[in-house]
């Protein structure tokens, strides 16, 4: 197996408006709302390295909670993360895949399924005012001692190319997604679930945690001291994965750092990144580095 690539983050935000102006704060473009078929919302932000940010809102509480009962697994694990957190986070982490129902027959193989496959259809609006209506078929992967965090894979059907990059040119000089990391006291514990969702049996392990290495970007899973170590954050005790930040890939870490004190957004510098504290709509901390 080869290592796929990430797709995007999941990041259940309270609600869209809010997401739209802490982003927009933090330099990045975000694009226009978009509104899934089954009550859930997004504003997503588009990179250069052909992954994205979701965050997500609730458009329709009626209509999401009524498909999550009828067992579409996208609005039931999104709807439990938001009773059992009550804050906004990380609550999937999504890798492109070129055929689901494969990926979906072999979790369901291996153990690690996370319920049927999805497919559903929306309406994206482009910079220019024209508007598609991409298919998305997704395959689920889960593993229970992890409530918060689950594992999807994307297949995107009848797509046409499309011309984005007006959205990939961010104002923090961000191109893409360096890493995301993850927390739990025995990382090694989910060894299996990741190599199953990324596709990939080269994993590093060390004694801070696991490093999974997709095509375009890290998962790192560390345990309490590789978290302090390199990123200063503090990790409580509990088990399962938790999302704990986005490292992004910046071209000119100056840039960042003289456009955050433009806006006001407060940051500390670790181990050469810029460190920014989650805020409402922001989902998670955020890390920039070069």
């Amino acid at each position: 197996m080869s290592a796929r690539p990430l797709d995007h983050l999941v990041m259940p935000v309270t609600d869209i408006r809010t997401a739209r102006t802490r982003l927009t704060e933090l330099g990045f473009t975000v694009a226009a709302d978009a509104v899934h078929p089954f009550g859930t919302e997004n504003a997503c932000v588009y990179f250069s390295d052909n992954s994205y940010l979701e965050p997500l809102g609730i458009a329709d509480a009626r209509k999401a909670t009524a498909t999550a009962k009828a067992g579409n697994q996208f609005t039931a694990r999104n709807k439990a993360f938001r009773t059992r957190r009550r804050v906004e986070g990380l609550s999937a982490i999504v890798m492109h895949s070129d055929d689901a129902e494969a990926d979906h027959q072999r979790f369901l193989k291996e153990g690690c399924s996370g319920g049927d496959l999805l497919e559903f259809s929306r309406v994206m609006k482009l910079p220019d005012g024209s508007e598609i209506t991409p298919t998305f078929r997704l395959a689920f992967a889960a593993d229970e001692r992890s409530p918060d965090v689950f594992g999807i894979t994307c297949q995107r059907i009848n797509v046409p190319s499309v011309d984005r990059s007006a959205l990939e040119v961010h104002a923090n000089s961000v191109t893409g997604i360096k890493a995301v990391i993850l927390t739990e006291p025995h990382p090694s514990d989910f060894l299996g679930f990741f190599r199953q969702v990324v596709d990939n049996h080269e994993l590093s392990e060390s004694y801070e945690g696991l490093t999974i290495r997709s095509s375009n970007a890290d998962i790192l899973v560390l345990n309490e001291a590789g978290a302090r170590e390199h990123f200063g954050l503090d990790v409580p005790a509990d088990r399962g994965l938790r999302g704990r930040a986005v490292l992004f890939s910046v071209a000119d870490i100056a840039e960042t750092e003289t456009l955050f004190g433009v806006n006001a957004i407060p940051f500390i510098k670790h181990d050469g990144m810029i460190l920014v504290a989650h805020e409402p709509g922001q989902g998670i901390p955020f890390a920039f580095s070069e």
